[in-house]
């Protein structure tokens, strides 16, 4: 992995002649990513990552935290105790020198022995779970790391919109996986990273896993482009 996003994290926050990333799926074509998104005040982010902040509570663990904006407003704004991770170590370094006190370098599947209040994974935060079928390797995961009346804070979007209709209104969908898998690819300062899979789950779909593993999904609010946030808590 060469770590092309955290390398863009990085550049932005150390000045380093950042450059702007191309973005690509295995259903959709380039697209221009600005990095400077990522470093986004409060009162820049979408309501679904405000509405997450604001009903984050307790102990919280922020998984995939790239450039840290939502934990440094969790431990600067509402003196929460954030453990921010991911499995880039260029973003933790930004993270650290933009003053995140709690990071570490790990891939949450590999965190043991802890307990948290809220678990928080946004933009897109199905995306880790790489496939339908090794959510439930993440959800018994994320189940294991919560306190009796924790709470794990989600949000993803139904891509459904993003596939051709036919005549009678029906989808051209793949009938050999899950629509939402797709594969990513990031570029960056010409390079290319390997691509990898990222999962988008609609809210039904998602909350069926929830039940299959034990844990009850509410949804707690709706974006304006097919997305959402769900709050998963212990059945």
């Amino acid at each position: 992995m060469k770590d092309l996003f955290g390398k863009a994290i990085l550049d932005y926050q150390t000045n380093t002649s950042p450059e702007n990333m191309i973005t690509s799926t295995s259903i959709s074509d380039d697209d221009e990513m600005e990095v400077v998104y990522l470093f986004r005040s409060f009162a820049e982010m979408p309501t679904l990552e405000q509405k997450a902040l604001q009903l984050t509570k307790g102990r919280t663990l922020e998984v995939g935290c790239g450039a840290g904006s939502h934990g440094l407003y969790l431990q600067n704004e509402r003196n929460i105790d954030v453990h921010s991770i991911d499995i880039s170590e260029n973003a933790i370094t930004a993270c650290t020198l933009r003053g995140l006190k709690n990071t570490q370098v790990i891939d949450v599947l590999n965190i043991e022995n802890e307990k948290y209040d809220t678990i928080l994974l946004l933009m897109n935060g199905t995306g880790i779970f790489e496939t339908l079928e090794r959510t439930p390797i993440y959800l018994q995961k994320l189940k294991s790391l919560l306190n009796p009346n924790g709470q794990i804070l989600i949000d993803s979007s139904d891509i459904i919109y993003m596939f051709d209709e036919d005549e009678d209104g029906g989808k051209w969908i793949p009938s050999d996986t899950y629509y939402g898998e797709l594969t990513f690819t990031v570029q960056y300062k010409n390079e290319t990273e390997t691509p990898f899979p990222w999962l988008y789950l609609d809210y039904n779909t998602l909350q069926n896993a929830a039940i299959a593993n034990g844990l009850q999904c509410k949804l707690v609010l709706e974006g304006d482009h097919f997305d959402y946030l769900a709050q998963l808590t212990h059945l």
